[in-house]
């Protein structure tokens, strides 16, 4: 029996269970809007379309550094800056990664949030498609799927909601097209035809983007805006901000929220369309129910086991990990002064955030979790818990049988195995102060001197 038969998780109280999917028993709850709205909510002639996409199971930063971008639970307090009859709420896809048992679940728990999150309709790529079949999303779906793909499910390749701009109905269309093998003019199909004083804001989902599609789309003259593949981790206009249409990709990994406003101006009947993107910063609110959702996440991945079901490779030459206590014996000074720093604290950092379960955080806590002898469980290999001798200095059981004749030898880590950018944003540039941190060795040793 798997993961997903034999668990529950709680979203706002209710219990979810449903064979390989765990689904919601309740319809999506979020935080009410707030007195600042009444400004907006006034002038009534702004419409505001937030766009995310290709979170890649990025639910929430890893938390190992100050200054992290990004967190599902920390999109709502930006979508509640606008009125809920003011705003449209849309996701580009690409939801997780991979189709490995970690990305099912997360691609479950990102769908529950979404939903909680009150998105308007979410486009599936290809790739979402097929996980969202086989997990059974699409049997009874939470939320407004499109897709430019063909399926036996009948996806829609068209999301359609009406809004009130200056005491006017506008019709907001939101297509989803697929490039690669569909033909220019089968946008125009999907957009549909006009209808006699109809006033219309179409918004086109592309997965694939050049100047030679730009231009043929701007010549039928129908598309209001453009959203395009993810460029970058930001948001951010292409080209022309003030070209017809407006064209703007999409971000990646959640770390910023695209915010599209479109305007209506005044006398003339037209619309004008504006572009920024949010940071998910540390300064947000985090919204309590993602903040369960969140460890109903972490529950779940605990339950699967991931950590012994973590793939291993086979270390060379016969060499095992030993774990840094038998260093002990030759090197006492070292591992005193060893234990004193962050490193030999770093599976604890997990255990305060209820991380200590999850493969893609322990494995940048432990000794060799990527290979066999190393770390797998804190049961069942507690001294190779934290960042020990190992790490840097590679395996030991050779070298500690020789009594220190046998060098050590790879494989060894280096600081940007773990202290990269989407980790540890506060390291680069800053090299030599976190040197100086995890100094163990007898100075006037210099740093390249330790083997």
């Amino acid at each position: 029996m798997n993961i997903f038969t034999k668990t529950r998780i709680r979203i706002a109280g209710a219990v979810l269970l449903a064979g390989l999917a765990i689904g919601i028993s309740c319809g999506p709850k979020g935080p009410s809007e707030t007195p600042s709205h009444e400004k907006e909510r006034r002038r009534g002639d702004t419409l505001t379309v937030f766009i995310t996409g290709n979170t890649l199971g990025e639910l929430k930063p890893c938390g190992c550094s100050g200054g992290q971008l990004g967190g599902l639970d920390r999109r709502s307090v930006v979508f509640n800056r606008v009125p809920a009859d003011k705003r449209l709420i849309l996701d580009t896809g690409a939801l997780v990664r991979n189709d490995l048992q970690q990305d099912l679940i997360k691609f479950n728990v990102t769908i529950q949030a979404l939903s909680l999150l009150k998105y308007h309709v979410v486009n599936l790529t290809e790739k979402d498609v097929e996980i969202s079949r086989n997990l059974g999303l699409l049997d009874d779906p939470i939320l407004n799927f499109i897709s430019p793909y063909t399926t036996d499910e009948g996806l829609a390749k068209r999301f359609q909601s009406r809004y009130s701009l200056k005491g006017e109905s506008v019709t907001v269309n939101v297509v989803t097209y697929d490039a690669e093998v569909s033909s220019i003019e089968r946008v125009r199909e999907l957009f549909g035809p006009d209808q006699p004083d109809e006033k219309k804001i179409n918004i086109l989902l592309l997965n694939r983007f050049d100047d030679a599609i730009y231009a043929s789309i701007a010549k039928m003259g129908m598309v209001d805006c453009i959203i395009c593949p993810a460029v970058s981790d930001e948001p951010m206009s292409i080209g022309d901000s003030g070209r017809n249409p407006l064209a703007v990709s999409v971000g990646r990994l959640g770390r910023y929220i695209g915010k599209l406003q479109i305007g209506a101006i005044p006398g003339k009947g037209d619309f004008e369309f504006t572009f920024q993107s949010i940071a998910v910063g540390e300064d947000l609110e985090q919204d309590a129910a993602l903040i369960d959702l969140y460890k109903d996440y972490q529950y779940l991945v605990k339950e699967a086991n991931l950590l012994e079901e973590h793939s291993r490779f086979i270390l060379p030459n016969g060499l095992k990990y030993i774990g840094s206590k038998s260093c002990m014996a030759c090197h006492d000074y070292e591992y005193k002064t060893w234990s004193s720093n962050a490193h030999a604290r770093a599976f604890a950092t997990l255990e305060r955030v209820g991380s200590n379960y999850d493969p893609e955080c322990v494995v940048c806590h432990v000794v060799g979790m990527n290979y066999q002898s190393g770390f797998i469980t804190q049961e069942k290999t507690p001294q190779k818990k934290d960042v020990g001798c190992e790490n840097c200095h590679g395996p030991g059981s050779e070298h500690v049988k020789s009594v220190g004749m046998t060098p050590l030898t790879e494989p060894k880590s280096v600081c940007t195995d773990c202290h990269t950018p989407e980790h540890s944003g506060e390291y680069a540039g800053n090299e030599e102060a976190f040197r100086k941190k995890i100094i163990h060795w007898r100075e006037p040793n210099a740093a390249q001197s330790v083997k």
